[in-house]
């Protein structure tokens, strides 16, 4: 019995770590986008294309987002405003859009 609960928790624990890859993807292809944006002004698009595409809603699942137009559109949102992921996902870009947000 103790068996059958070391491999389901160890399969849980793979499947968690699975899901973080394919989340990394997701922001590395954030990061390209944005970068595409910054030097050939197609970076919008190209998210966009990418998130409709089949490899693209196959990662989108495997990293637990559901690949909706919601999805694309608020990709494509956060490639316009240019900041990567690794700015925004910090505590101290947060507490400034905070800031930002409560002065005006």
């Amino acid at each position: 019995m103790f068996d059958f609960v070391d491999d389901a928790s160890f399969n849980n624990d793979q499947g968690k770590r699975s899901q973080k890859l394919f989340a990394a993807v997701v922001l590395a292809a954030l990061d390209d986008a944005i970068a595409d944006d910054k030097k050939y002004g197609n970076g919008v698009e190209s998210i966009a294309r990418w998130a409709r595409s089949r490899d693209g809603r196959e990662v989108l699942t495997c990293a637990g987002i559901d690949p909706n137009e919601r999805c694309v559109k608020g990709m494509m949102k956060f490639v316009e405003r240019g900041v990567r992921t690794s700015v925004a996902l910090s505590r101290e870009e947060s507490e400034r859009q905070l800031l930002a947000k409560t002065l005006g």
